[in-house]
Order: structure tokens, then sequence, then C-alpha cells
């Protein structure tokens, strides 16, 4: 029981996070509670006992029983004498102040606040410094964290000892209050050390999910058939599987995302798991794996290697993590900061006194050393993209690579995988979902601002994928082997990719308008006729989204607003409604009938319309056309020298087009007609518009006031591009040096 302040179980801390993720209430909500005269009760001035206390975490945690271990553990975890009055100490009360503080912080307060009062928390003479006795309860309780955390102990109190000898760094023989929040940014993130971030849990639970087996399957528990078609369970860390009702009992995963002691880390041994040989055939005499009568062979979680039992010794105790091992991070090249050695924590701490030290990263609690020679892939997931393909791709990457590689984006967004990966040296990024997910990430590494960025890929999920499509990922993921995708982007190539910064600037008017979805272009922008038929397409999606769960459909529906918008022609004599300047100059638009005007960056739209459309090129590729047209040159108007220009994502220039109507755009859309008419190739564009007319951006329409845009050159990211269809070229771009 944790009654010594400071001295907080981890596994208690660890059913209170629980508790927290599944409730919705802020401390703020409850502390008004106690404002009212139910609750006033409870209050002893700024104190409250335990039956008080009692009543804060069943509202806050919304339970109705919170466990009485859990409950006194945290009662006792608050008891600050320094805080409270000597007629209220004898009383058996803490105070409300910090309960709400702490809480509030949990919540996701910023790090140098967790730091601050987790230093008044230790402080018990409340006198601003901790010294040797209150270092040695906090030595004690990073030991019990480190227990819980299934790190090998033996050799880590010397290291903690050693550790907060370091931040007294003005040698005083104390720690205060500047040197420990200091600390928290230059030293192995004390959060985690001291409970208040349990990220790095590897809890041998197994992550369960349904699954129904279409050949002989034997539970890894009772080793009684499963039975052909039925449901049971498979874990997607290890594919250990057991009837529904076996599960309870089943043993621990034995699938471990780090090393947890020094012995571990640099070679990666097998980890072996009974069953789930799904080829039938052992990787080591070729022979076949009979499955069909009980449970028999064993497969290894990291390599995938499959084998018979009797073959088990003569393939030996190290993994080298089979043929994906250029994308693998293996558990033994991760390992916790403080188990680094000494020369590694002394790099760590000159690196870190270049950096902001408000700028404190939890994710630094680990240090990666991946494998020489291999480029470890951090994957980004949108379980919803695609329907449930997003959720499927997402538990066969957790099991094909390390867990810690994958993200789910819904649950944990981009910015912690990043920061994980800031400092992994030949790393790349795979983002699995549709355009807008590829924007949110790309955005995120502007943010994120990396020392180096990493190539990203593709994985498409669902229709549309213009991004995917121009980087030879294809048009859509349709249930592929996700490890022939792994090897074939093993054989991409780094191209870089112009992005564009869109700024809207509205004219003041009592018009509503709709909130612009991006400020940057990766693919296009449109205004007229396109955008009206994909804002019609998006709002008829969100209302019916069983209607458009196909390609075909979606080309349908597609058809049918175009039509529609042919009948109506909403956008009639744009180029009355608006003006366009290409660096400065006029776009002459007076002898032209246009009902819409794209902006194009990449040479795909709308789920494969080519607006520019293909040329019948001269000898060369696109670098050399472009070249001979001056690459010097930021504008283009020519009729001529535009019907040989290419386009090039990455010649930090767009292409405009016009479109003359519905009919037209639905004609290219389903390629009966091949292009737009050309108008300009330019390298900044501003468009004045004097009445409210759909727009679009990457895919996402909406409905904007009249305003002034503004499109300027933003940066290039680097992509990753597919290796070219065997059987014919593909756009031809990207062969330029940037």
């Amino acid at each position: 029981m944790a009654k010594e302040r400071g001295l907080l179980s981890p596994e208690d801390f660890a059913q209170l996070q629980k508790y927290m993720e599944y409730s919705n209430q802020k401390v703020s909500d409850v502390l008004k509670l106690f404002e009212n005269e139910k609750m006033a009760k409870y209050l002893q001035g700024d104190a409250i006992g335990y039956e008080g206390f009692e009543q804060f975490l069943k509202i806050y945690l919304e339970v109705d029983n919170v466990p009485h271990h859990l409950s006194l553990a945290l009662f006792h975890s608050f008891h600050t004498d320094h805080c409270l009055k000597e007629n209220v100490r004898k009383a058996n009360v803490v105070c409300l102040s910090d309960v709400s503080c702490y809480f509030s912080l949990l919540e996701g307060g910023r790090p140098e606040d967790k730091l601050e009062f987790t230093f008044k928390l230790y402080d018990t003479d409340g006198n601003g410094i901790l010294d040797s006795s209150e270092v040695e309860r906090i030595i004690l309780q990073m030991t019990r964290v480190a227990e819980y955390l299934d790190w090998d102990v033996s050799e880590l109190r010397p290291i903690f000892q050693e550790m907060m000898k370091e931040i007294d760094y003005d040698g005083s023989g104390s720690v205060s209050l500047a040197e420990w929040v200091r600390a928290g940014a230059t030293t192995v993130p004390l959060l985690v050390l001291l409970g208040l971030e349990m990220t790095l849990k590897d809890d041998g639970q197994h992550m369960w999910r349904p699954k129904r087996f279409p050949r002989p399957v034997y539970c890894n528990l009772c080793e009684l058939s499963i039975g052909l078609g039925k449901q049971g369970l498979s874990c997607n860390l290890c594919k250990y599987t057991v009837h529904d009702q076996c599960a309870m009992k089943a043993l621990p995963c034995e699938v471990s995302t780090y090393a947890k002691s020094r012995k571990d880390i640099g070679v990666q041994s097998h980890v072996w798991v009974r069953g789930g040989c799904e080829s039938g055939r052992c990787d080591r005499c070729q022979k076949k794996i009979r499955t069909y009568h009980s449970l028999t062979g064993l497969h290894c979680v990291w390599c995938h290697l499959e084998i018979h039992d009797d073959c088990l010794q003569a393939v030996g105790s190290e993994c080298d993590c089979g043929l994906l091992r250029d994308h693998i991070l293996p558990p033994s090249s991760i390992y916790p900061s403080v188990l680094a050695s000494e020369q590694e924590r002394k790099h760590s701490k000159t690196s870190q006194k270049t950096t902001d030290d408000s700028n404190l990263c939890i994710s630094e609690a680990l240090r990666i050393n991946p494998v020489s020679n291999t480029h470890p892939l951090l994957v980004f997931v949108n379980p919803k993209s695609g329907g449930k393909q997003g959720l499927r791709v997402l538990w066969k990457f957790q099991y094909i690579l390390n867990p810690r590689q994958v993200i789910n984006l819904l649950k944990d967004g981009p910015e912690q995988g990043l920061r994980f990966f800031k400092d992994v040296p030949d790393s790349r990024i795979l983002v699995c979902g549709g355009d807008g997910t590829v924007g949110w990430i790309l955005e995120a590494i502007d943010k994120i601002n990396l020392p180096v960025v990493p190539p990203v890929a593709v994985l498409p999920l669902g229709t549309g994928n213009d991004l995917a499509r121009c980087l030879r990922w294809g048009g859509g993921y349709e249930g592929e082997n996700l490890a022939k995708i792994l090897r074939e982007l093993e054989m991409s190539t780094v191209v870089y990719i112009d992005r564009w910064s869109l700024e809207v600037i509205p004219q003041q008017t009592e018009e509503k308008t709709d909130p612009v979805p991006f400020q940057i272009i990766n693919n296009y922008f449109s205004i007229g006729v396109d955008a009206s038929i994909a804002h019609r397409f998006h709002i008829m999606r969100e209302k019916y989204p069983e209607k458009f769960n196909s390609r075909m459909k979606n080309k349908l529906w597609y058809f049918e607003f175009a039509t529609s918008e042919s009948i109506f022609s909403t956008c009639k004599k744009l180029e009355e409604s608006l003006t366009v300047e290409i660096c400065g100059k006029p776009l002459d638009l007076s002898n032209m009938s246009l009902e819409g005007i794209a902006v194009l960056n990449i040479p795909s739209m709308h789920g494969g319309s080519n607006l520019w459309g293909d040329i019948k090129r001269p000898h060369g590729d696109s670098c050399e056309i472009n070249q001979a047209l001056g690459t010097s040159a930021k504008v283009i108007t020519d009729p001529d020298i535009l019907k040989t220009c290419v386009q090039d994502p990455s010649d930090k220039r767009l292409e405009v087009v016009g479109l003359e109507g519905a009919i037209e755009m639905g004609q290219i859309y389903t390629k009966l007609k091949s292009a737009g008419r050309r108008l300009a190739k330019c390298s900044e564009i501003t468009i004045h518009t004097i009445k409210t007319l759909p727009m679009q951006i990457d895919g996402e329409p909406w409905i904007q006031t009249p305003c002034t845009i503004k499109i300027t050159h933003k940066n290039q990211m680097p992509m990753l591009m597919g290796p070219p269809p065997r059987s014919s070229n593909f756009f031809g771009f990207f062969s330029c040096p940037t």
C-alpha cells in the first residue's frame, strides 16, 4: 500500500489511467460541484477527507465503485503536510488544490508543469530543494516503475544514482526546482521513470481480434480444433489463436517491442509461437508441416520462419528478421535511454544543449539504434480510410513489423511517431490512407521540423488517391500481400514534390462562408464547375455514404451531377466573376467562355483525370523538354509553347487549365475527352473573385464568398515513387534533378 507521498504503485497508476481513458469528465467540472450545497459538506477549508476524496474520484472517473486499494493509495499519496495548517494535519485530509492540480496535469498538462508538480510532491518539507533523503525517495519510485515495466532493475539503481547526481548541476548536494525542470529536457525524461507517463509498458496482453478460419486451426491453449468456418480469437501481434472461451486463460503474449536489459540490446533472438504455420511447409527441411491433425509446427513472430518442432535446434537462436529485415526495427534495436552506454548519454546531452529546453519529449525515454544498412519504416494508418480496409491494414502491419513502428492515426495522431523516429537514420514513412491523410502527415512533418525529413510512400486506401497514382502506388489497395508491397518499396526511388501555400483573404461581406479545408496545396486547386460538382458529390456522400462504396458507383454519381450542372450552368461566364494574375501579370480571359479554372500541381485529379492532358512528346524526357523552354521562365502563356509543356511536380511551377463546362468536365472524368484548355504555366498565382463561388483543394470542396486568393511556393517534400510497371512507362516525369 502506497502510504508515503510519491510512492503510488505503477500498477495503481496504470489502473487509474485506464479509468481516465473512459471518462469524459474534466477537473474543472468536478470542482464546480464542490461549490454547491450537496458537495460543499465535504470541504474543510481547502482540504477534503477520505470520504470527500472518494466522491471526487467517483464523479471524475465516472465509476460507481472505485477499488478501495486504489482510492486509498491515491489519498495517501496526496498527504502534503507543508500545505496544511496544524489543526488540519491531524484530521487526515488532503489539499483539494493538490488533487485538482494532479488530475489536471494527467489530462494533458505540459511536461514542464508536470515536472514542477512532481518536484513539489517530493519536496516533503516544502523548502524548495530536494535533499538527499528526498532524492533517495525519487530513486526508489523510479526503481518501482522500472520493475513495473519489466526492466532488469539490478543494473538500474547505480544508473539512477548517477543520473540524480548529474541533475545537481551546481554540485551543491541538493536539487533546486530550476535544476529539476532543466533535467526534464537534458536527462532521460523523468516523467516516465516517475510513472507519470506510462507509455512504455509491454504488458503481455494479447491484441485479440475475431477471425473465421477457412482451414484447420487448433487452439493454442486447449489444442482442440476450432473448426472450419467457425470463429475464434487471434492475436494481431503473435498469431496466438484460441477459442473464445479459452482467451481468459491464454498464456501472455510473447511479443516484446523493446529490449529491457542491456544483454538484450543489439542481438535479436527468435520468438517462437506454436502453430500459425500458414504455408504448411517447413522453411528448414522443406517438408510439409501437417497441420490438420493437431497443433503442430512453430513460427517466429519476427522473421516469420515456419518450422517443425524437430528442426528447432538446427535453426539457432539468432533472428535476422527475415525477408522484411530492411523495414523492421527489432526489439533489440530499441531500448530505454537509461540503459544507454555512458558515451551515448554524453553524446545525447551534447546534442540536446542546442535544442529548446521547453520542448520536452517523452518519446526520448526510448533510444533507437537500428540494424546497419536497413531503412526502418514508420507506418501511419488511418483506420477509417477505405471502409474496413484501414483497420485490416493496421492489424497486418502490427504483425509483420514491430508494433511500435505502426501508428493508429485516429488514436495517437502523427506527432508522437514522428518524434519517436526523429533521429533514426535512413528511415522511411509509409502513409496508409487517402489524399487527405497524406496531407495530414506532410503538414505534421512541417510542424515537427525534423533534422532530416524521411521520404514518404503511400499505400492508397479508398477511392481517389491522385497523389498515390502519380507516385506509381496505384489508385487503391485491393487486399494485396503487404510483404510484396514492402519489397516494392525497397525498389522505390526518392523524388521531390512541390507544395504550395494557399492564402484566402475574404472581402467584407455579410454572407456566411465555409471554412477553408486546407492552407497547403499538394495536388490541385480549382474554382467553378468541377468544384460545384465535387461539392454536390461531397454533400451527398456525407448524407448517404452507403451509396458511394465503389469506384463504379462514384463515377455514375459524378456523371449524374455533371449532367445536372450542365443543365443549370451555375458557373456560366466565370471569367466575368474573377481576375487571375500570374506572377503579377494579368491573364487574358476576355475571349474565352469558361465555367471553371483549375490550378494543377500533379497530373491527376478526381481519381485519375489528367486535365492538362498528355502530349506527343518529342525525343527526350520531361526534364529535357522543360529545359528547352527555359527553366528560368516563371510564366509561360504562349499557346504554341504550352502545347509541348510537360507537367513536372518538382519544377516549382503550376499549370493553369480552363474548363468550358460541366459536359467537358464529365467527358474528361470518364475519359471521353483528353484535357481542358491550357492557359498558363507559372510559379505564383493571385485570384480576385467578386461573387460567391464553389472551390476545392485536393478534393475537399467548399463555398467561398468574394475574396482574394494567393498561391505561392512553400517547399518540396521527398516522396517515394514506386518501381515502374513492367508493361509501359508511367507519365514520364520526376526525372529532373531538383
